[in-house]
Protein backbone atom coordinates (compact mmCIF):
# COMPACT_ATOMS: atom_id res chain seq x y z
CA UNK A 1 0.00 0.00 0.00
CA UNK A 2 1.17 3.45 -1.01
CA UNK A 3 1.18 6.16 1.96
CA UNK A 4 0.76 10.00 0.62
CA UNK A 5 1.38 12.21 4.02
CA UNK A 6 0.32 15.09 3.09
CA UNK A 7 2.26 16.96 5.94
CA UNK A 8 5.21 16.53 4.39
CA UNK A 9 5.05 19.47 2.01
CA UNK A 10 3.35 22.58 3.14
CA UNK A 11 0.00 23.68 2.72
CA UNK A 12 -3.25 25.70 4.13
CA UNK A 13 -4.09 21.80 5.18
CA UNK A 14 -1.25 22.78 7.89
CA UNK A 15 -3.43 25.74 8.96
CA UNK A 16 -6.94 23.70 9.92
CA UNK A 17 -4.54 20.97 11.48
CA UNK A 18 -3.47 23.41 13.78
CA UNK A 19 -7.04 24.72 14.59
CA UNK A 20 -7.93 21.45 15.16
CA UNK A 21 -5.81 20.28 17.51
CA UNK A 22 -5.61 23.53 19.44
CA UNK A 23 -7.93 23.24 22.86
CA UNK A 24 -7.75 26.79 22.17
CA UNK A 25 -10.15 26.79 18.91
CA UNK A 26 -11.59 23.46 18.79
CA UNK A 27 -14.48 24.08 21.48
CA UNK A 28 -16.69 25.47 18.38
CA UNK A 29 -17.45 22.63 17.01
CA UNK A 30 -18.88 24.67 13.52
CA UNK A 31 -15.52 25.17 13.18
CA UNK A 32 -14.54 22.38 13.95
CA UNK A 33 -16.87 20.49 11.61
CA UNK A 34 -15.57 23.00 9.10
CA UNK A 35 -12.28 22.38 9.40
CA UNK A 36 -12.55 18.65 8.68
CA UNK A 37 -14.73 19.68 5.36
CA UNK A 38 -12.19 21.71 4.06
CA UNK A 39 -9.84 18.84 4.71
CA UNK A 40 -12.01 16.41 2.38
CA UNK A 41 -11.34 19.03 -0.44
CA UNK A 42 -7.75 19.44 0.06
CA UNK A 43 -7.51 15.67 -0.12
CA UNK A 44 -10.27 15.25 -2.79
CA UNK A 45 -8.22 17.41 -5.07
CA UNK A 46 -4.82 15.59 -4.51
CA UNK A 47 -6.50 12.43 -4.77
CA UNK A 48 -8.03 13.71 -7.80
CA UNK A 49 -4.71 13.80 -9.74
CA UNK A 50 -4.24 10.09 -10.05
CA UNK A 51 -8.04 9.23 -11.64
CA UNK A 52 -8.36 8.62 -15.00
CA UNK A 53 -9.89 11.28 -17.53
CA UNK A 54 -11.45 11.40 -20.79
CA UNK A 55 -12.19 14.02 -23.40
CA UNK A 56 -15.56 15.08 -23.44
CA UNK A 57 -16.66 17.73 -26.26
CA UNK A 58 -19.06 20.48 -25.31
CA UNK A 59 -20.80 23.70 -27.22
CA UNK A 60 -19.90 27.04 -25.74
CA UNK A 61 -22.05 29.96 -26.85
CA UNK A 62 -19.04 30.67 -29.13
CA UNK A 63 -17.49 27.42 -30.35
CA UNK A 64 -17.18 23.69 -30.12
CA UNK A 65 -14.32 23.11 -27.07
CA UNK A 66 -13.01 19.50 -25.81
CA UNK A 67 -12.79 19.22 -21.75
CA UNK A 68 -10.97 16.65 -19.72
CA UNK A 69 -13.34 15.01 -17.10
CA UNK A 70 -12.98 12.36 -14.85
CA UNK A 71 -13.42 8.78 -16.06
CA UNK A 72 -13.58 7.09 -12.78
CA UNK A 73 -17.06 5.99 -11.34
CA UNK A 74 -16.21 7.10 -7.87
CA UNK A 75 -17.86 5.73 -4.54
CA UNK A 76 -17.24 7.71 -1.67
CA UNK A 77 -17.67 5.19 1.64
CA UNK A 78 -17.54 6.96 5.22
CA UNK A 79 -17.61 5.85 8.65
CA UNK A 80 -20.15 7.30 11.13
CA UNK A 81 -19.92 9.54 13.06
CA UNK A 82 -17.05 12.09 12.78
CA UNK A 83 -16.61 11.28 9.23
CA UNK A 84 -19.98 12.83 7.50
CA UNK A 85 -18.37 16.26 7.32
CA UNK A 86 -15.34 15.10 6.29
CA UNK A 87 -17.05 13.10 3.84
CA UNK A 88 -19.24 16.14 3.05
CA UNK A 89 -15.87 17.78 1.70
CA UNK A 90 -14.84 15.15 -0.60
CA UNK A 91 -18.64 15.16 -2.12
CA UNK A 92 -18.16 18.99 -2.45
CA UNK A 93 -15.39 18.00 -5.41
CA UNK A 94 -16.45 14.48 -6.41
CA UNK A 95 -20.34 15.82 -6.33
CA UNK A 96 -21.38 12.85 -9.43
CA UNK A 97 -19.92 10.08 -6.78
CA UNK A 98 -22.31 7.35 -5.81
CA UNK A 99 -21.79 7.29 -1.25
CA UNK A 100 -21.66 4.43 0.49
CA UNK A 101 -22.14 4.86 4.34
CA UNK A 102 -20.70 2.54 7.18
CA UNK A 103 -21.31 2.28 11.08
CA UNK A 104 -17.95 1.32 12.53
CA UNK A 105 -17.75 1.63 16.75
CA UNK A 106 -15.79 0.34 19.75
CA UNK A 107 -17.64 -2.16 21.79
CA UNK A 108 -15.61 -1.66 25.49
CA UNK A 109 -15.75 -5.49 26.79
CA UNK A 110 -13.14 -3.54 29.89
CA UNK A 111 -12.00 -0.09 29.97
CA UNK A 112 -9.06 -0.60 27.51
CA UNK A 113 -10.35 -3.92 25.93
CA UNK A 114 -12.92 -3.61 23.20
CA UNK A 115 -13.98 -4.64 19.81
CA UNK A 116 -14.76 -3.10 16.76
CA UNK A 117 -18.52 -3.62 15.77
CA UNK A 118 -19.83 -3.49 11.88
CA UNK A 119 -24.10 -2.94 12.26
CA UNK A 120 -25.22 -0.65 9.73
CA UNK A 121 -23.79 -1.19 5.84
CA UNK A 122 -25.27 1.03 2.91
CA UNK A 123 -23.56 1.08 -0.09
CA UNK A 124 -23.93 0.59 -4.03
CA UNK A 125 -22.16 -2.25 -5.77
CA UNK A 126 -18.51 -1.87 -6.16
CA UNK A 127 -17.73 -3.83 -8.93
CA UNK A 128 -15.04 -2.02 -11.28
CA UNK A 129 -15.11 1.45 -9.84
CA UNK A 130 -13.14 3.68 -7.59
CA UNK A 131 -13.88 3.55 -3.89
CA UNK A 132 -12.57 5.90 -1.74
CA UNK A 133 -13.35 4.87 2.11
CA UNK A 134 -12.84 8.17 4.62
CA UNK A 135 -12.21 8.06 8.40
CA UNK A 136 -10.59 11.25 10.18
CA UNK A 137 -8.71 9.43 12.67
CA UNK A 138 -7.16 6.52 12.32
CA UNK A 139 -5.47 5.09 15.67
CA UNK A 140 -5.46 1.61 15.52
CA UNK A 141 -6.63 0.75 11.63
CA UNK A 142 -8.81 -1.80 12.64
CA UNK A 143 -12.09 -0.07 12.00
CA UNK A 144 -10.84 1.61 8.55
CA UNK A 145 -10.31 -2.54 7.94
CA UNK A 146 -13.28 -3.98 9.24
CA UNK A 147 -15.22 -1.02 7.40
CA UNK A 148 -13.76 -1.91 3.94
CA UNK A 149 -14.04 -5.99 4.47
CA UNK A 150 -17.70 -4.78 4.90
CA UNK A 151 -17.74 -2.56 1.56
CA UNK A 152 -15.96 -5.76 -0.30
CA UNK A 153 -19.51 -7.80 -0.04
CA UNK A 154 -20.90 -5.32 -2.22
CA UNK A 155 -18.06 -6.05 -5.08
CA UNK A 156 -14.67 -5.90 -5.80
CA UNK A 157 -13.09 -2.25 -6.05
CA UNK A 158 -11.05 -1.73 -9.31
CA UNK A 159 -9.46 1.14 -7.16
CA UNK A 160 -8.70 1.71 -3.14
CA UNK A 161 -7.80 5.01 -1.87
CA UNK A 162 -8.02 5.49 1.85
CA UNK A 163 -8.48 9.02 3.41
CA UNK A 164 -7.94 10.23 7.35
CA UNK A 165 -6.92 13.62 8.99
CA UNK A 166 -4.95 12.13 11.48
CA UNK A 167 -3.18 8.54 11.25
CA UNK A 168 -0.90 6.68 13.99
CA UNK A 169 2.25 5.44 12.69
CA UNK A 170 0.47 1.85 14.16
CA UNK A 171 -2.38 2.24 12.28
CA UNK A 172 -0.33 3.38 8.71
CA UNK A 173 2.09 -0.10 9.54
CA UNK A 174 -0.99 -1.91 10.40
CA UNK A 175 -2.96 -0.79 7.09
CA UNK A 176 0.33 -1.99 4.78
CA UNK A 177 0.00 -5.30 6.11
CA UNK A 178 -3.58 -6.03 5.55
CA UNK A 179 -4.70 -3.39 2.64
CA UNK A 180 -4.32 -4.59 -1.44
CA UNK A 181 -0.90 -3.60 -2.69
CA UNK A 182 -1.76 -1.49 -5.18
CA UNK A 183 -4.34 0.88 -2.50
CA UNK A 184 -3.31 4.26 -1.68
CA UNK A 185 -3.61 5.82 1.72
CA UNK A 186 -3.88 9.94 2.78
CA UNK A 187 -3.23 11.52 5.45
CA UNK A 188 -3.03 14.49 6.75
CA UNK A 189 -0.40 13.83 9.12
CA UNK A 190 1.04 10.76 11.08
CA UNK A 191 1.80 10.86 14.83
CA UNK A 192 4.22 9.16 16.69
CA UNK A 193 1.62 6.79 18.92
CA UNK A 194 -1.30 5.61 20.45
CA UNK A 195 -1.79 5.81 24.41
CA UNK A 196 -3.27 2.97 26.39
CA UNK A 197 -7.23 4.00 25.47
CA UNK A 198 -5.74 3.71 21.56
CA UNK A 199 -6.13 7.40 20.98
CA UNK A 200 -3.75 8.95 18.87
CA UNK A 201 -1.32 11.18 20.69
CA UNK A 202 -0.75 13.84 19.91
CA UNK A 203 -3.75 13.75 17.90
CA UNK A 204 -6.58 15.71 18.72
CA UNK A 205 -9.21 14.26 21.22
CA UNK A 206 -12.43 12.58 19.73
CA UNK A 207 -13.51 13.69 16.50
CA UNK A 208 -16.94 12.96 16.86
CA UNK A 209 -17.19 14.78 20.12
CA UNK A 210 -15.74 17.99 18.74
CA UNK A 211 -18.02 17.88 16.08
CA UNK A 212 -21.12 16.67 17.59
CA UNK A 213 -20.98 16.60 21.56
CA UNK A 214 -20.35 14.26 23.70
CA UNK A 215 -21.72 10.63 23.59
CA UNK A 216 -23.64 9.33 26.73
Amino acid sequence: MKVVNLALNDSVLSQYMMQMRSTAVQTDPLRFRRNLHRAGEIMAYEISKTLDYRDTEVSTPLAPCTCRTIADRIVLGTIFRAGVPFHQGFLDFFDSAENAFVSAYRKYKEKENFDILIEYLASPRLDDKTLILVDPMLATGASMELSYRALLTKGTPARVHLASVIASQQAVDYLQGVMPADSTLWVGVIDPEINAHSYIVPGLGDAGDLAYGTKD
